[in-house]
């Protein structure tokens, strides 16, 4: 069986353990800012994942006034209201279904791309699980950054849309992002063995 430092991996055990085996999911942050520079350089890496079509569908909006966090919190679930009222930062993450108006730009090789997907009726589904991907870059990003993530599906979608959203937009997760409090860090919860998953044909 391989270890996590026998090669079998390019990537370091150091950035290993930083991206999955050290990093949590956080309830709890401290109290020190997280700055436009962190995001700009967290979205700088995490665009370079794929995407269907190179589509990018994701679109976030950064929460950092306390007239919108007030307006935010109103639209979580009550578990989700303290956390996300205390959080560093928190980002609507949404799926624009308009990503097509983008192909000249970001699928430039079809140039029919555009108008081949303006009626299509699957571009919502299609926005949402491309975006959906997307969030787990960003969750992988905020880990390299040496941030923590707390992604959230606790919250009234709609509202949410309302407030913060452009039309043909859909709210994906709510991410509160901060450096992560300790005391506000849960265990590490068993994962499944390899071979509970994985099954060869």
């Amino acid at each position: 069986m391989a270890t996590v430092d026998d090669g079998t991996l390019a990537l370091a055990k150091e950035a290993q353990d930083l991206l999955f085996r050290s990093a949590r999911t956080a309830n709890a942050f401290t109290g020190e800012p997280v700055t436009d520079d962190q995001v700009r350089a967290i979205y700088d890496l995490v665009k370079w994942g794929p995407t269907a079509m190179n589509n990018q569908p994701m679109r976030l909006v950064l929460v950092r006034s306390p007239e919108a966090r007030e307006r935010l919190v109103a639209h979580m679930t009550d578990n989700n209201k303290a956390k996300t009222a205390a959080a560093p930062l928190t980002a609507i993450v949404a799926a624009d279904s308009g990503f097509h108006e983008h192909f000249p730009t970001t699928f430039p090789h079809k140039p029919d791309a555009r108008e081949a997907f303006e009626d299509h009726p699957g571009r919502p589904q299609i926005a949402r699980f491309n975006a959906s991907i997307q969030l787990g870059y960003l969750i992988l990003g905020i880990r390299a950054a040496g941030l923590a993530a707390g992604p959230m599906a606790g919250y009234d979608a709609d509202g949410v849309a309302r407030e913060f959203l452009n039309d043909g937009e859909q709210a994906v997760a709510v991410v509160n992002i901060g450096r992560p409090d300790p005391a506000g860090t849960f265990p590490r919860l068993p994962r499944l063995d390899y071979d509970q998953v994985v099954t060869t044909v």
